[in-house]
């Protein structure tokens, strides 16, 4: 009587290498796909570290800005509060104009 359980297909040397052959065309491509994977993230994260410190350097420069114009803008009001009180008789639109027209 033959046994069955140990039976197994017949197969070619050809056949073999064709499958070991494409077992590890498909184990590079992961590999080869996986290093690309973890290329892009590093790049990813390379990428975002720079436009974190970018955005840091444009935050100081924009507070730096916004100090630097409010400090002109007290210096405007003292500058308008002292020409009204020499000129009491203008308003604050003819004094604006006032101070416009003498500046250029």
């Amino acid at each position: 009587m033959c046994n069955n359980m140990d039976w197994s297909p017949t197969i070619s040397a050809s056949s073999k290498r064709r499958h070991r052959s494409k077992q590890s065309k498909v184990q590079i491509y992961r590999l080869s796909r996986k290093r690309c994977e973890e290329k892009v993230e590093k790049d990813m994260e390379l990428l975002n570290l720079k436009l974190y410190l970018e955005n840091q350097s444009i935050i100081e420069e924009n507070e730096k800005l916004r100090k630097k114009a409010n400090l002109l803008h007290q210096e405007n009001l003292a500058l308008m509060s002292e020409f009204q009180k020499k000129f009491p008789h203008l308003d604050r639109f003819s004094s604006t104009l006032l101070l416009l027209l003498r500046n250029h």
